[in-house]
């Protein structure tokens, strides 16, 4: 990977189909780390070499920053919290990474209702079974630094923190403004399109977060912004991620429109859809899939495309006859 004299890229592996994950040693005022990867003796151990064959040790870590709170990308820092490293992200992250169990409940009960409305409660304690896994890959840690859109990171002059929610709702990047260079986390990658997944949102809040929405959002905030390469968490740097951008946000319309022509009769419910998707891993990446699905869901029904009726507890979904 291409990277400049102070960014130092460090690939790790994961037990997770998306492949190796990518975490960023930054050499500034403070030694800051951006994500760490999962909580796993592979990864730890791959941590070590590359961090030593940088000429580093991990006491050395002053910072890290975590880009959003998905276990590929914050387990390990539970071996760093015990070198008194300061952890910096945003404050939606906060109950995830605490593993809180009242957030927990909050979020069981999020899914529940969502798997209620999709149609699928029969899957829905597969469907946890899935979520609540994957937190075995993840950290218990407080974070000590709350930061939020336009604010400065201590130690790393010249970078900006700015939120791009969408696939995960307390999802940051930086940004590099002398160089236009983005350590990007899972917002925009070069041979994947960034899930925009279902989550719950803060506890007291009812509204369900739209989040293919949100994430369109936060890809057209980067057409506005001198954002020249994007160092992403999985695969190669983005070198012309406004080109891609573009792509992403015409490919969402594409498959929105492919539903719209799923469901021109008879109205269907959010699993049938996926079903009809996903044909042969809706089941095996239920999650996935459901959030692709309902996330292009909320897209027409933003622009008034869809009919949506209640029966049971069940939401169905029909194309609005065009007039």
């Amino acid at each position: 990977m291409n990277q400049t004299s102070n960014i130092h890229c460090i690939t790790l592996p994961t037990p997770f189909a998306v492949g190796d994950v990518n975490v960023y040693l930054i050499e500034d005022e403070k030694l800051t780390l951006v994500d760490t990867g999962p909580k796993t003796k592979e990864a730890w151990e791959a941590f070590l070499t590359q961090i030593n064959k940088l000429g580093f040790g991990v006491s050395e870590i002053e910072q890290v920053v975590l880009t959003h709170h998905h276990p590929d990308h914050v387990g390990l820092s539970d071996y760093l919290k015990d070198n008194g490293t300061t952890f910096i992200g945003l404050a939606y992250n906060e109950p995830w990474l605490r593993q809180d169990p009242e957030f927990l409940d909050h979020h069981d009960a999020f899914y529940l209702k969502i798997y209620k409305e999709m149609g699928i409660e029969k899957f829905h304690e597969k469907a946890m079974k899935q979520i609540r896994g994957y937190l075995a890959y993840s950290c218990s840690i407080n974070i000590h630094t709350i930061v939020k859109e336009g604010d400065r990171i201590a130690g790393l002059p010249g970078w900006i923190v700015i939120e791009t929610p969408g696939h995960a709702q307390g999802h940051l990047s930086l940004l590099s403004e002398k160089d236009g260079i983005m350590i990007g986390g899972d917002h925009l990658i070069q041979h994947i399109s960034s899930n925009a997944l279902i989550e719950p949102p803060p506890i007291g809040v009812q509204e369900r977060p739209k989040t293919l929405i949100q994430y369109r959002n936060s890809l057209r905030k980067l057409l506005d912004l001198k954002v020249n390469t994007v160092y992403p968490g999985h695969g190669n740097p983005v070198v012309h991620p406004k080109d891609l951008i573009k792509e992403r946000l015409m490919k969402q319309e594409e498959r929105a429109k492919d539903i719209l022509n799923l469901i021109i009769d008879p109205p269907l419910t959010g699993f049938e859809i996926c079903q009809k998707l996903f044909p042969s891993i809706f089941l095996k990446e239920l999650g996935l899939t459901m959030s692709e699905t309902l996330g292009h869901l909320d897209l027409l029904d933003s622009k008034e495309l869809v009919q949506i009726t209640e029966k049971n507890g069940v939401l169905y979904f029909k194309a609005k006859e065009v007039v």
